[in-house]
C-alpha cells in the first residue's frame, strides 16, 4: 500500500465516492435517498477541487470554492428535505414517481 502515491489514493476515493453518489441517484426512488446521494456526489466533487487546487499550488482558491459549493448544496438538501416532508405529508410516500400524481 505504501508503493502507491497518496494523489493516487485520493483520486480513487474522489470517484468512488462520487460513483456510489451517482449510483445512489439512479437505482433508487426514495426522495431522501436521492438527496443523500446528491450529497455524497457533491462531497467528492469538493475533494477533487481541493485535489486539484492541491496540485496546481492555489490551494487558497481551491478551498474557497469547495466551501462555496458545500454551502449551496447545503441549501438545495435543506429544500429537498422540506419538499420530502411536504410530499409525505400530501402523499403519504416518498416514491419520486407518486410526484407526477401532483395536480393544481
Amino acid at each position: 500500500m505504501s508503493n502507491f502515491p497518496v494523489a493516487f489514493i485520493v483520486i480513487l476515493s474522489i470517484i468512488s465516492l462520487a460513483g456510489i453518489g451517482f449510483y445512489c441517484l439512479l437505482a433508487t426512488r426514495n426522495m431522501i435517498k436521492v438527496i443523500i446521494g446528491l450529497q455524497l456526489m457533491v462531497k467528492g466533487v469538493a475533494m477533487a477541487f481541493i485535489l486539484g487546487g492541491n496540485l496546481t499550488g492555489q490551494v487558497n482558491l481551491a478551498q474557497t470554492m469547495a466551501l462555496t459549493v458545500i454551502v449551496a448544496d447545503t441549501i438545495v438538501a435543506v429544500m429537498g428535505l422540506a419538499l420530502a416532508v411536504q410530499v409525505r405529508h400530501r402523499l403519504g410516500t416518498l416514491d419520486i414517481k407518486a410526484l407526477s400524481t401532483l395536480k393544481r
